[in-house]
């Protein structure tokens, strides 16, 4: 595999989200925290207007703009929009500070922990999480969908991740969670400047991660209101095994919804605040085993 040579680190792509904003704030203070002699590392604040406002976003998601048709469509004009365009002219292929891999830097409501949330099966990221789920047990790896046509951020370039924190209110800037996330991201630096060494780090052959299979509204009325919230059996149990006939709502008057499924999933972003407008309750997640014998 290629060596690499230039690494983005992206925090604040919402911006009420301060774990990811604040890092990029210290590692423009300090640059020397995140170079390493054997590539360049280079900081972005994704949507500066959002986090100066403290919101999520101006006019839409930001991290819902990379779709590449969305990114050549001059017609399209919102501030998220024109901000996505300027990030891929940043970080994209066609840039000349084109990077070799994205960080990207999230935190979340949820009862996520320490997450590394990955688009490809690319070996370099598979060998990646690998090590860093073996350094540290706090860590889980999900992987969602594959990064063609993908509209996240990370899709900018084959090798993008995401760092997911949690559970951290929004606008709020947590310390504990702050000094996990710098730690897993040193942790990253310092494997890639291992491997630009061919020294990579011996890790286990098999690499546990949790791979998403759909989503799960909160159920509703005709006019879309809420009539049930997370039952608290549920409520912070990410990545715990749900069964088919346990409850996972509670009704306004107190009743009980059960799971429907047919099989054990393992729930992801329970009762995340942000993901209310966009209709998801909770992401379905498989428990897998991935060989890294054959990378």
């Amino acid at each position: 595999m290629n060596k690499i040579n230039r690494v983005a680190i992206v925090g604040g792509t919402h911006g009420n989200e301060f774990t990811g904003a604040y890092l990029i704030k210290k590692f423009e203070q300090i640059p020397a925290l995140i170079q390493r002699p054997s590539f360049e590392t280079l900081t972005l604040l994704g949507n500066p207007l959002a986090f100066a406002a403290g919101k999520r976003y101006i006019d839409k998601d930001l991290n819902r703009c990379f779709f590449i048709e969305n990114l050549l469509d001059c017609t399209l004009s919102s501030y998220e929009d024109i901000r996505a365009k300027a990030i891929y002219q940043i970080l994209g292929q066609t840039s000349n500070s084109q990077v070799d891999l994205i960080i990207d830097l999230h935190s979340t409501t949820a009862n996520m922990g320490l997450s590394i949330i990955l688009g490809s099966h690319h070996p370099l990221l598979l060998q990646l999480a690998a090590y860093l789920s073996s350094i540290n047990p706090e860590v889980k790896v999900c992987y969602t969908q594959p990064e063609k046509g993908s509209n996240f951020l990370r899709s900018l370039c084959e090798l993008g991740l995401v760092i997911e924190v949690g559970p951290v209110a929004q606008g709020v800037l947590n310390a504990e969670w702050f000094q996990k996330t710098e730690e897993l991201i040193y942790s990253v630096l310092n494997y890639l400047q291992r491997y630009n060494q061919g020294s990579i780090p011996q890790t286990n052959n098999t690499l546990t991660y949790y791979q998403y299979v759909g989503a799960i509204d909160y159920p509703r009325n005709e006019h879309g209101e809420i009539q049930a919230m997370i039952h608290p059996q549920l409520q912070f149990q990410d990545y715990e095994p749900l069964n088919p006939g346990e409850p996972i709502f509670l009704t306004l008057d107190g009743k009980a919804i059960a799971y429907e499924g047919t099989s054990t999933v393992y729930p992801v972003f329970i009762n995340e605040a942000a993901y209310y407008e966009k209709g998801i309750a909770m992401c379905l997640t498989e428990k897998q085993l991935y060989s890294l014998q054959n990378l």
